[in-house]
Protein backbone atom coordinates (compact mmCIF):
# COMPACT_ATOMS: atom_id res chain seq x y z
CA UNK A 1 0.00 0.00 0.00
CA UNK A 2 1.27 3.60 -0.96
CA UNK A 3 1.65 7.03 0.95
CA UNK A 4 -2.00 7.40 0.89
CA UNK A 5 -3.29 4.75 2.61
CA UNK A 6 -0.77 5.30 5.51
CA UNK A 7 -1.76 9.15 5.66
CA UNK A 8 -5.21 8.47 5.82
CA UNK A 9 -5.21 5.53 8.03
CA UNK A 10 -2.82 7.16 10.30
CA UNK A 11 -5.38 9.91 10.66
CA UNK A 12 -7.92 7.69 11.26
CA UNK A 13 -5.98 5.72 13.32
CA UNK A 14 -5.19 8.67 15.78
CA UNK A 15 -8.96 10.15 15.36
CA UNK A 16 -10.09 7.09 16.78
CA UNK A 17 -7.55 7.00 19.60
CA UNK A 18 -8.43 10.63 20.50
CA UNK A 19 -12.20 9.83 20.11
CA UNK A 20 -12.83 9.15 24.29
CA UNK A 21 -10.85 11.46 25.19
CA UNK A 22 -12.16 14.33 23.80
CA UNK A 23 -12.73 17.38 25.99
CA UNK A 24 -10.28 15.78 28.67
CA UNK A 25 -7.58 18.43 30.61
CA UNK A 26 -3.71 17.67 29.39
CA UNK A 27 -2.80 15.58 32.94
CA UNK A 28 -6.22 14.45 33.54
CA UNK A 29 -5.71 11.21 31.52
CA UNK A 30 -2.97 8.54 29.78
CA UNK A 31 -4.08 7.50 26.61
CA UNK A 32 -2.07 4.22 26.13
CA UNK A 33 -3.86 1.94 23.01
CA UNK A 34 -6.81 1.96 21.29
CA UNK A 35 -9.77 2.35 23.79
CA UNK A 36 -13.32 2.85 23.91
CA UNK A 37 -16.86 4.97 25.38
CA UNK A 38 -15.56 7.84 27.62
CA UNK A 39 -16.53 11.08 25.87
CA UNK A 40 -19.24 10.06 23.08
CA UNK A 41 -19.98 6.25 24.33
CA UNK A 42 -18.35 4.64 21.16
CA UNK A 43 -16.40 1.16 20.99
CA UNK A 44 -13.26 1.23 20.80
CA UNK A 45 -11.77 1.92 17.32
CA UNK A 46 -14.52 4.37 16.74
CA UNK A 47 -13.31 7.47 14.16
CA UNK A 48 -15.39 10.91 14.12
CA UNK A 49 -16.21 13.65 11.37
CA UNK A 50 -12.15 13.66 11.37
CA UNK A 51 -11.86 10.91 9.64
CA UNK A 52 -15.31 10.67 7.83
CA UNK A 53 -14.76 14.32 5.86
CA UNK A 54 -11.21 13.11 4.92
CA UNK A 55 -12.58 10.21 3.55
CA UNK A 56 -15.38 11.91 1.19
CA UNK A 57 -12.96 14.23 -0.02
CA UNK A 58 -10.98 11.68 -0.92
CA UNK A 59 -13.69 9.62 -2.75
CA UNK A 60 -14.83 12.72 -4.46
CA UNK A 61 -11.02 12.88 -5.71
CA UNK A 62 -10.91 9.47 -6.81
CA UNK A 63 -14.15 10.15 -8.78
CA UNK A 64 -12.89 13.20 -10.57
CA UNK A 65 -9.58 11.35 -11.54
CA UNK A 66 -7.28 12.83 -9.56
CA UNK A 67 -9.25 16.69 -9.92
CA UNK A 68 -10.95 19.15 -7.40
CA UNK A 69 -14.71 19.58 -7.44
CA UNK A 70 -15.87 21.55 -5.05
CA UNK A 71 -19.73 20.86 -5.35
CA UNK A 72 -19.22 17.36 -5.48
CA UNK A 73 -16.85 17.73 -2.28
CA UNK A 74 -19.61 19.66 -0.65
CA UNK A 75 -22.15 17.40 -1.87
CA UNK A 76 -20.36 14.53 -0.01
CA UNK A 77 -19.93 16.46 3.04
CA UNK A 78 -24.09 17.02 3.31
CA UNK A 79 -24.48 13.28 2.87
CA UNK A 80 -22.35 12.87 5.72
CA UNK A 81 -23.51 15.81 8.29
CA UNK A 82 -27.44 14.54 6.96
CA UNK A 83 -27.75 11.19 5.37
CA UNK A 84 -24.80 9.41 8.07
CA UNK A 85 -22.73 8.62 5.71
CA UNK A 86 -19.26 7.84 5.56
CA UNK A 87 -19.39 7.00 9.31
CA UNK A 88 -17.90 4.41 10.96
CA UNK A 89 -21.00 2.63 11.94
CA UNK A 90 -23.63 4.37 10.47
CA UNK A 91 -24.34 6.77 13.06
CA UNK A 92 -22.92 10.71 12.87
CA UNK A 93 -22.37 11.37 16.00
CA UNK A 94 -20.28 14.69 16.09
CA UNK A 95 -20.05 18.05 13.71
CA UNK A 96 -18.21 21.38 14.31
CA UNK A 97 -20.80 24.30 14.43
CA UNK A 98 -19.37 26.00 11.40
CA UNK A 99 -19.10 23.10 9.52
CA UNK A 100 -22.96 22.37 10.01
CA UNK A 101 -24.20 25.56 9.75
CA UNK A 102 -22.07 26.12 5.98
CA UNK A 103 -23.44 22.74 4.65
CA UNK A 104 -27.37 23.09 5.76
CA UNK A 105 -26.98 27.02 4.34
CA UNK A 106 -24.33 26.66 1.58
CA UNK A 107 -22.28 29.62 3.25
CA UNK A 108 -19.04 29.27 4.31
CA UNK A 109 -18.54 30.82 8.14
CA UNK A 110 -16.16 33.41 7.17
CA UNK A 111 -15.36 36.01 10.23
CA UNK A 112 -13.07 35.82 12.67
CA UNK A 113 -15.17 32.98 15.01
CA UNK A 114 -15.01 30.52 12.50
CA UNK A 115 -11.68 29.88 12.55
CA UNK A 116 -11.91 25.99 14.18
CA UNK A 117 -10.16 23.20 13.08
CA UNK A 118 -13.21 21.26 10.98
CA UNK A 119 -11.38 22.08 7.07
CA UNK A 120 -7.96 21.48 8.47
CA UNK A 121 -8.44 18.15 9.93
CA UNK A 122 -9.83 17.14 6.76
CA UNK A 123 -7.39 18.40 4.03
CA UNK A 124 -4.71 15.90 4.03
CA UNK A 125 -6.27 14.12 0.56
CA UNK A 126 -5.25 17.18 -1.43
CA UNK A 127 -1.28 16.59 -0.32
CA UNK A 128 -1.75 13.49 -3.28
CA UNK A 129 -2.95 15.73 -5.82
CA UNK A 130 -1.58 18.40 -8.38
CA UNK A 131 -4.02 21.11 -7.21
CA UNK A 132 -3.31 24.48 -6.88
CA UNK A 133 -3.23 26.62 -3.89
CA UNK A 134 -6.83 28.26 -4.76
CA UNK A 135 -8.02 24.82 -4.72
CA UNK A 136 -6.98 23.76 -1.21
CA UNK A 137 -8.46 27.49 -0.34
CA UNK A 138 -11.73 26.62 -2.21
CA UNK A 139 -11.82 22.71 -0.64
CA UNK A 140 -10.98 24.64 3.04
CA UNK A 141 -14.01 27.26 2.30
CA UNK A 142 -17.05 24.96 1.60
CA UNK A 143 -17.18 25.12 5.40
CA UNK A 144 -14.29 27.50 6.50
CA UNK A 145 -13.74 30.69 4.17
CA UNK A 146 -11.67 32.86 6.87
CA UNK A 147 -8.27 34.02 5.62
CA UNK A 148 -6.46 32.34 8.77
CA UNK A 149 -8.58 28.59 8.37
CA UNK A 150 -8.11 28.56 4.26
CA UNK A 151 -4.08 29.70 5.13
CA UNK A 152 -3.51 27.15 7.72
CA UNK A 153 -4.83 24.43 4.91
CA UNK A 154 -2.48 25.57 2.60
CA UNK A 155 0.59 25.51 4.95
CA UNK A 156 -0.64 21.99 6.29
CA UNK A 157 -0.61 20.49 2.46
CA UNK A 158 2.77 22.08 1.85
CA UNK A 159 4.38 20.68 4.81
CA UNK A 160 2.92 17.02 3.65
CA UNK A 161 3.42 17.08 0.36
CA UNK A 162 7.45 17.98 1.50
CA UNK A 163 7.49 15.11 3.74
CA UNK A 164 6.23 13.22 0.98
CA UNK A 165 9.27 14.15 -0.80
CA UNK A 166 11.54 13.24 1.43
CA UNK A 167 12.52 15.89 3.64
CA UNK A 168 12.21 15.81 7.33
CA UNK A 169 10.22 17.81 9.48
CA UNK A 170 13.49 19.11 11.52
CA UNK A 171 14.38 20.71 8.34
CA UNK A 172 11.02 22.19 7.58
CA UNK A 173 9.92 23.35 10.52
CA UNK A 174 12.71 26.36 10.38
CA UNK A 175 11.37 27.29 7.07
CA UNK A 176 8.18 28.33 8.01
CA UNK A 177 8.18 32.02 8.11
CA UNK A 178 4.67 33.54 8.22
CA UNK A 179 3.17 36.91 9.59
CA UNK A 180 0.67 35.97 12.50
CA UNK A 181 -1.03 34.02 13.56
CA UNK A 182 1.35 31.65 11.75
CA UNK A 183 4.72 33.23 13.45
CA UNK A 184 5.13 30.74 15.76
CA UNK A 185 5.20 27.63 13.29
CA UNK A 186 9.23 28.63 12.62
CA UNK A 187 10.26 28.24 16.05
CA UNK A 188 7.93 25.06 16.94
CA UNK A 189 11.31 23.57 18.14
CA UNK A 190 12.34 25.70 20.76
CA UNK A 191 8.66 25.94 22.27
CA UNK A 192 7.76 23.86 25.36
CA UNK A 193 4.81 21.67 25.58
CA UNK A 194 3.40 24.36 28.51
CA UNK A 195 3.79 26.60 25.85
CA UNK A 196 1.31 24.53 23.28
CA UNK A 197 -2.37 25.18 22.96
CA UNK A 198 -4.95 21.53 21.60
CA UNK A 199 -7.93 23.46 21.20
CA UNK A 200 -10.34 23.86 18.33
CA UNK A 201 -8.52 27.06 17.15
CA UNK A 202 -6.96 26.27 13.71
CA UNK A 203 -3.88 27.85 14.32
CA UNK A 204 -3.45 25.70 17.89
CA UNK A 205 -4.40 22.33 15.97
CA UNK A 206 -1.57 22.84 13.24
CA UNK A 207 1.01 24.08 16.18
CA UNK A 208 0.40 21.18 17.78
CA UNK A 209 0.29 18.87 15.66
CA UNK A 210 4.03 20.40 14.07
CA UNK A 211 4.99 20.46 17.18
CA UNK A 212 4.36 16.59 18.15
CA UNK A 213 5.74 15.54 14.83
CA UNK A 214 8.93 17.53 15.85
CA UNK A 215 9.39 16.32 19.34
CA UNK A 216 8.48 12.62 18.99
CA UNK A 217 9.31 9.89 17.11
CA UNK A 218 7.53 6.54 15.97
CA UNK A 219 3.81 6.82 15.02
CA UNK A 220 2.95 5.18 18.15
CA UNK A 221 5.08 7.89 20.71
CA UNK A 222 3.14 10.63 18.10
CA UNK A 223 -0.12 10.07 18.05
CA UNK A 224 -0.17 9.17 21.56
CA UNK A 225 1.80 12.70 22.63
CA UNK A 226 -1.06 13.90 20.38
CA UNK A 227 -4.15 12.68 22.00
CA UNK A 228 -2.69 13.14 25.47
CA UNK A 229 -1.81 16.83 24.67
CA UNK A 230 -5.83 16.78 25.81
CA UNK A 231 -8.69 19.07 24.52
CA UNK A 232 -9.45 18.52 20.99
CA UNK A 233 -7.96 15.40 21.60
CA UNK A 234 -9.48 13.46 18.31
CA UNK A 235 -8.54 16.24 16.05
CA UNK A 236 -5.07 17.33 17.05
CA UNK A 237 -4.29 13.71 16.97
CA UNK A 238 -5.85 13.19 13.24
CA UNK A 239 -4.00 16.08 12.14
CA UNK A 240 -1.08 14.98 13.70
CA UNK A 241 -1.73 11.27 12.32
CA UNK A 242 -1.84 12.30 8.77
CA UNK A 243 1.73 13.19 9.20
CA UNK A 244 3.01 10.58 11.18
CA UNK A 245 1.43 8.49 8.62
CA UNK A 246 3.79 9.25 5.85
CA UNK A 247 7.18 9.82 7.84
CA UNK A 248 6.63 6.38 9.47
CA UNK A 249 4.02 4.39 7.73
CA UNK A 250 1.81 1.87 9.33
CA UNK A 251 4.31 -1.41 9.83
CA UNK A 252 5.06 -0.93 13.71
CA UNK A 253 3.27 -3.92 15.89
CA UNK A 254 1.47 -0.29 17.79
CA UNK A 255 0.11 0.72 14.17
CA UNK A 256 -0.84 -2.95 13.10
CA UNK A 257 -2.89 -3.88 16.64
CA UNK A 258 -4.61 -0.34 16.11
CA UNK A 259 -5.61 -1.35 12.56
CA UNK A 260 -6.84 -4.99 13.74
CA UNK A 261 -9.14 -2.82 15.81
CA UNK A 262 -10.38 -0.12 13.64
CA UNK A 263 -14.15 0.07 13.05
CA UNK A 264 -14.75 -0.33 9.24
CA UNK A 265 -11.36 0.25 7.70
CA UNK A 266 -13.28 -1.09 4.37
CA UNK A 267 -15.23 1.80 3.80
CA UNK A 268 -11.30 3.96 4.54
CA UNK A 269 -10.07 1.81 1.53
CA UNK A 270 -13.37 1.76 -0.76
CA UNK A 271 -12.70 6.08 -0.53
CA UNK A 272 -9.04 5.76 -1.41
CA UNK A 273 -7.46 5.68 -5.07
CA UNK A 274 -4.46 3.64 -6.26
CA UNK A 275 -1.19 5.44 -6.00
Amino acid sequence: MGKLNDAIFGLAIADALGVPYEFNKRGTFECTEMTGYGTWNQPPGTWSDDTSMAIATAKSIKDNNGKINIDDIRENFRQWAFQDAFTADGIRFDIGGTTETALATGEPGTDERSNGNGSLMRILPLAFTDCTEDEIRAVSAVTHGHETSMRACVIYVDVARRLLAGEEIKDIIPTLRYDKPFDRLCILDMLREDEIRSGGYVVATLEAALWTLIHYDGFKETVLAAVNLGDDTDTVAAVTGGLAGIVYGLESDFAKECMDKLVNPELISSCLWEE
